[in-house]
This record gives structure tokens, sequence and C-alpha cells, in this order.
């Protein structure tokens, strides 16, 4: 249980990735006081936190519906994973989260929280698909209450670090921000690999 929560918690946090949409974040509500920048950080957050929530929830239903596999589901997530972490090993931020054009146009918005910041910003395709493949591997209610506190967790540590940047935007180092994108992409590189080994082994295991 232990090792589930860390990989849960580890996975959804390399994936939504708060530290990289700081910038993004501190342009979008350059016209906010903080209170308003910590407001729209809340809304976020728990935004976030939502359809994360909602998508896993739905997640198995969406298979039957599809005639998807999980394994099938894993691989995908994990070349998804994949991709994500070769953008943050280049202390980028990853296209899968947000383009170029949605940052524009979220630009020019009045309420920017729910789009772009938290869809797609927070929770894009890649924090979608993870989530649901981590609620497949949830084979029980104690694995299931770890899951959904570690998506709590997760929305909880990002409103921390956004409302914090609000406050204390001058005090961010550039550097040090790039160190952290770069060390979430290498983990984020591991658990897109261990999700695509995992798939490969349960398929392997079912033709036996």
């Amino acid at each position: 249980m232990i090792e589930y929560a860390l990989l849960t918690f580890g996975s959804l946090f390399a994936i939504v990735d708060p530290v990289a949409a700081l910038p993004a974040y501190l342009a979008l509500t350059s016209r906010e006081t903080p209170y308003q920048r910590k407001r729209t950080a809340l809304i976020a957050c728990s935004t976030c936190c939502m359809v994360m929530t909602a998508f896993a929830a739905l997640g198995p239903s969406i298979f039957r519906l599809f005639g998807i596999t999980i394994p099938a589901f894993e691989i995908a997530g994990g070349l998804i994973l994949l991709l994500s972490s070769l953008d943050m090993l280049r202390a980028k931020r990853s296209s899968m989260n947000e383009t170029l054009e949605e940052v524009q146009a979220g630009s020019a918005k009045d309420e920017v929280a729910v789009t772009p910041l938290a869809i797609p910003m927070l929770s894009g395709p890649g924090a979608i698909t993870t989530s649901i493949v981590l609620s497949g591997r949830a084979s029980n209610w104690p694995h299931r209450i770890i899951f959904y506190a570690c998506i709590v967790a997760v929305s909880a540590l990002c409103y921390a670090i956004l409302a914090a940047a609000a406050t204390g935007a001058r005090r961010l180092s550039p550097i040090a921000m790039n160190i952290m994108t770069r060390l979430m992409g290498i983990l984020l590189a591991a658990i897109g690999v261990q999700f695509i080994l995992s798939a490969l082994g349960l398929r392997a295991g079912n033709a036996l």
C-alpha cells in the first residue's frame, strides 16, 4: 500500500507539474492582486482535482464502452508520459499540457482559473490518462481510498505552490525551477516506462 501510495502521488504530481506551470500562471494573472491570484489558484486546483477524480471514476465505464483493456491504456499512457518527459528534461512545459494558442487565448480572458489554468494546464491529457491508469490498478477499497486521497493531496500541494508564487514571484529562481522540472521529467520518464512494462507483463501473463 505504501508503494502504491508513493507511485500514485509521484505520478500525479509529476504529470500535473505545477512548478513548470508557474510562468504561465503568473503571466495570465499579471493584472490581478495577490489575493485575486490566490483565489484563481484555488479555483484552478479545485477544478483540477474534480476533473481527475471524475475521469478516474468513469474510467472503467469508458473502457467497457469502447472495448479498451487496461494493458492497452497503460501502454498508451506510458507513451504519453514519455513524450511529456522529453519536454520536461529540456526544462520546457510540454505542449500536451497546453499549446501556445491556448495560453494566448487565456491571457485575453478576465477569468482564467478554469481555462486554461485548470484545463488543460494542470489537468491535461497526461494527467487524465495517468489518473485513469492508476485508478485501474486500485483493486480494493484501501487502494481506492489511497488513490483519491493522493489526488486531493496533489491538488492541495499545487495550490500551495501557486499561492506561494502569488506573493513571492520576484523570489522565484529560474534555475531552481528548471532543475525541478528536469527532475520531474526523469521521474515521469521512469513512470512511463514502468506503465509500459507492467502492461506488457500483464498481457504476457494473460497469454500464458
